[in-house]
């Protein structure tokens, strides 16, 4: 995750008209909750619900992310792999390497609005209608708009001065535009546009320009038209499952923004009884399952960290230990229900997402299991006075439980109006998102209309970056999957490796590699249709493939430079990035021992399911 500074903000309408992208994205989030709030009302009532009340959510997802993503750039947390490049010489060369970057994202930004608009302009001939008469393309329009916008932000950001900023701002997407127009079909030469796209990811280019020039070169090295990217995009964005992604994660970022991590951590504390072994496992149970409802394991660490961290150190517990467990802790909630990526696995693999959540459960507990074992979190060795340990307290914790019964309340919601038939996917997440909103604004009166508001446009942001990653990878993927390259590597892989258990050792150290480098979106958007045919030809199911996939991407946030939790820690605890590092690398271990587990053991993903059958 990078971090840049935001550009200084004008007073009055035009400071309101420069955070219009903000504004927009957050009520086209509010609509999706509130939309399939009013379907599940309506239904029953006058016996049909408002027309294409699915569709429309869709597509205002559409308009979330493009604008979503544009309020990211801004505030900076358009994700990159950081700059390798840009920490030689001196401050000038810097300077040139991150205009470079910059520029770079800003020309592909513009090729990108041009693909959106000939897709655009094809769906214009098409004619048709959203629901009430609206048109599509009104908000398919959304896709090239953004896109401009996007370079022209990215242009702004290539040199100091005012003039020379709204000529770099103008001229860069709107060179892309006309290369893209220029070359859009004709064919052209691939290494030279591969060599300089390795040059602006190294220089700190965003993930999803790379990927998107990637895709663009791809395409246009073949001939093929460049539409064939936007209608990608536009396709995952819009995908029936996908609505549920933001909506759960606006869940996880109230409780995170409210009292809701002090009252859980009370709880837990109070379930796992005192000391430093009772606060060590229940620091370690309430940051993963606090991170498979915030989305991001960062939150967790921003959430928490505070709250749990003096709670170690008063037990005793070594402080760089301490924070070794809050960090690693909060990478383990990807397997647990309804998190983010788990939900994205499901939707890129078409399973069904209930039996990801199903297949989830175990391996989260045996992954928890592991890091506290073979990650020596569970021994001692403070030298600081420690509290005295205590048992667990049933009367502290049945008040404990009281205080935070509607926190607790919160994965029933989610969980429950699923499993029972009574929501889609789309209509169980708007719930919880209701849920949490209403709890927290009403039960204990800790959300206000500013919290709101910053709630609403961080997960628009959060979002906002990671659908841009998933368009442009499936752009890319949809390329090779085309290009037969999956059914090549079944057939070079099974030459190679002829056995399913060497197989599964060579995946789980591959997956390692991979989450060191991609950030766990894009890996699930890439790797994940190469990797599953691999899967299948061995006999490996896909719930439990992508339960291995999501096990070994845990790794992922905690070794740089893709690991953003080592990020967060270093700036919510005050330590280096190289103090953090070390103190997560026995958790590294631990995750690859638990992963092995997961993929040996097969009963432990698909046995709950099945009994459940």
């Amino acid at each position: 995750m990078a971090e840049q500074a935001a550009l200084p903000a004008a007073g009055g309408p035009a400071r309101w008209l420069a955070r219009f992208d903000e504004g927009l994205a957050s009520v086209a989030l509010a609509l999706m909750v509130l939309l399939p709030l009013a379907e599940i009302a309506l239904r029953p009532l006058m016996g049909r619900g408002i027309e294409n009340a699915s569709v429309l959510v869709q597509h205002l997802g559409l308009l979330l992310a493009m604008f979503g993503a544009v309020a990211a750039e801004r505030h900076g947390h358009l994700s990159t792999l950081g700059s390798s490049l840009g920490q030689l010489g001196s401050e000038r060369s810097r300077a040139w390497v991150q205009a470079f970057a910059k520029g770079s994202a800003a020309l592909l930004c513009g090729m990108l609005a041009l693909a959106s608009w000939r897709f655009v302009a094809s769906e214009i001939e098409g004619a048709q209608t959203l629901a009430y008469g609206l048109p599509v393309w009104w908000v398919q329009a959304g896709m090239p708009l953004g896109f401009a916008l996007l370079g022209f932000k990215l242009g702004l950001r290539c040199a100091p001065g005012l003039l020379a900023r709204l000529a770099l701002g103008l001229t860069l997407p709107l060179g892309g535009w006309l290369l893209a127009a220029a070359g859009d079909g004709q064919g052209g030469l691939l290494w030279p546009a591969l060599a300089l796209l390795l040059l602006a990811l190294l220089a700190g280019a965003p993930v999803f320009a790379v990927l998107g020039g990637l895709a663009l070169a791809l395409f246009w090295s073949d001939g093929l038209p460049l539409a064939s990217i936007a209608l990608s995009h536009y396709q995952i964005t819009v995908n029936p499952s996908l609505p549920a992604l933001p909506l759960f994660t606006l869940a996880g970022l109230v409780m995170a923004r409210t009292g809701a991590a002090q009252r859980l951590g009370t709880l837990f504390v109070a379930l796992f009884g005192g000391g430093a072994r009772g606060t060590v496992l229940a620091a370690a149970v309430l940051c993963s399952a606090f991170t498979a409802f915030t989305g991001g394991s960062g939150v967790t660490i921003l959430a928490l960290g505070g709250l749990l961290l003096p709670l170690l150190r008063n037990a005793g517990y070594p402080e760089q230990r301490g924070i070794g467990l809050v960090t690693s802790a909060s990478a383990l909630g990807v397997l647990l229900a309804p998190s983010v990526p788990l939900i994205m696995y499901a939707v890129i693999a078409r399973v069904p997402i209930m039996d990801m959540f199903l297949a989830g459960l175990l391996p989260a507990l045996v992954m928890v299991a592991c890091l506290l074992l073979f990650g020596g979190f569970l021994r001692g060795g403070g030298s600081a006075p420690a509290t005295p340990a205590s048992r667990p307290n049933a009367r502290q914790a049945m008040a404990a439980a009281w205080t935070a019964k509607w926190e607790i309340l919160a994965p029933v919601v989610a969980i429950g109006s699923l499993a029972s038939g009574l929501a889609t996917p789309t209509e169980s997440a708007a719930l919880t998102a209701a849920y949490a909103l209403l709890t927290q604004a009403l039960a204990h009166r800790e959300l206000g209309w500013r919290r709101l508001a910053r709630c609403l446009s961080e997960c628009a942001q959060l979002i906002g970056g990671v659908m841009l990653i998933l368009g442009m990878a499936l752009a890319l993927t949809n390329f090779l999957v085309d290009a037969g390259i999956p059914d090549r590597a079944v057939e070079w892989v099974q030459g190679a490796i002829p056995n399913k258990y060497l197989f599964l050792l060579a995946l789980c150290a591959f997956l390692f590699v991979a989450a060191a480098l991609m950030e766990i979106f894009a890996a699930i958007a890439v790797l994940v249709p190469l990797l599953l045919p691999l899967a299948l030809a061995y006999g490996i199911d896909p719930v439990h493939f992508g339960i291995i996939f999501l096990a070994a991407m845990e790794v992922g946030f905690l070794c740089p430079p893709a690991g953003m939790n080592i990020y967060f820690a270093a700036a919510m605890f005050g330590k280096s990035i190289r103090y953090v590092a070390s103190a997560v690398l026995p958790a590294m271990l631990a995750i690859f021992v638990g992963t092995l587990l997961i993929a040996l053991l097969p009963g432990l993903s698909l046995g709950l399911a099945a009994l459940m059958r």
